[in-house]
């Protein structure tokens, strides 16, 4: 019982949560969304997402102008950065999925 009431308040201190698993190729079929990498300009550079753009999440804002009729795909490298604007883009009212880490993401990618 012990065991049980410290798993549980681990759980609670650390914030656990779970992400929500999504298909984004499915929701990509009607080629109604954009795909946003919020990383730095340096690491898109690098390489991204085919057809993706590059809007670093700390200059997401009122400001940020995108069609709020498409499916708005967000990543990042870890996933972190992605999380955050992806919060930040459903608070401005777009409809925002977080794809996570460019690594793990199955899409083309240019280099």
């Amino acid at each position: 019982m012990k065991k049980f009431i410290l798993f549980i308040l681990i759980l609670t201190i650390s914030g656990c949560h779970t992400k929500q698993i999504i298909d984004y190729k499915e929701l990509m079929k009607d080629n109604e969304y954009v795909i946003i990498d919020v990383r730095t300009l340096e690491e898109y550079n690098e390489s991204h997402i085919v057809g993706a753009i590059n809007i670093p999440y700390d200059q997401i804002d009122n400001n940020v102008d995108l069609d709020k009729e498409k499916i708005i795909l967000v990543y990042c490298k870890s996933g972190n950065r992605s999380g955050i604007a992806a919060k930040m883009l459903t608070n401005l009212d777009y409809k925002v999925y977080d794809l996570g880490a460019f690594a793990k993401i199955d899409l083309p990618k240019e280099i």
